[in-house]
């Protein structure tokens, strides 16, 4: 056992050595091979974001007036909602309200959505985050039509601007809840639920209702999450949690 102890310290020292000589060795053409990798890992988000690039350039480069054209013509506001759904529904998902902050969301999408096309696939990837923008658009909206209805919301949100990408990010955060083992992913559901929760608790408004309810949808696509293989078993007969 000693001997083994021995062998295994000294292999420590080795596999630094060859890691860190690798590293030396990497070229750019080795980098732009590994960025070329991750970009086909993961398609769809990367071309969401590449249309998010083009639409936040023309945010900064047309003047005010269709600037303010295009927000409105895109929100998935409830006069917008009742006269273009489709359009609306669709297109509010490529535009952002201010174009600096592309950079922002483009971090965020490669943290969260390009792992989870990876894990899910494209498609049951593309399925939950549409589904959560749709679903958490809908939900936020009627709010607002009831607020509206009863007095308690000012007529001009049915006019809002409400266009962005976080009810789709907000329901891949969710659906990532079935990617953490357990026990550490209790942790990450009460951090998710805390993070999104506290703001409607506090001063609800119709995009904080909006980014918990694609957070709960998101939650609810553990169907379309990929089939954990068994545990092995162990000596005794019983089975490795994940």
């Amino acid at each position: 056992m000693a001997q083994q102890t021995t062998q295994a310290a000294r292999t420590v020292p080795t596999r630094i050595r060859v890691a860190a000589h690798r590293l030396r060795r990497v070229t750019p053409r080795d980098a732009w091979r590994s960025v070329a990798h991750w970009v086909r890992s993961s398609p769809g988000t990367h071309i969401w974001l590449a249309i998010l690039a083009v639409t936040s350039v023309v945010m900064a480069v047309v003047p005010p007036d269709v600037r303010s054209h295009l927000l409105h013509r895109f929100s998935t506001n409830l006069v917008e909602l009742h006269r273009h759904p489709i359009r609306v529904l669709i297109g509010s998902a490529f535009w952002i309200e201010t174009p600096s902050g592309f950079a922002f969301y483009a971090v965020l999408f490669e943290v969260v959505h390009a792992p989870a096309e990876r894990w899910l696939g494209t498609w049951r990837w593309l399925f939950t985050a549409a589904t959560a923008h749709v679903g958490a658009t809908l939900i936020s909206q009627k709010a607002v039509f009831f607020g509206i209805q009863d007095d308690k919301l000012p007529h001009s949100l049915a006019h809002t601007v409400d266009i962005g990408v976080s009810y789709g990010l907000a329901g891949i955060v969710g659906v990532l809840a079935y990617r953490v083992p357990r026990p550490w992913r209790w942790a990450y559901l009460a951090a998710v639920l805390g993070f999104f929760g506290y703001p409607v608790l506090r001063h609800a408004t119709y995009t904080d209702l909006g980014h918990l309810s694609a957070a709960l949808i998101g939650l609810g696509c553990y169907v379309v999450t990929p089939v954990t293989p068994p545990a092995p078993r162990g000596d005794d007969g019983s089975r490795d949690e994940a």
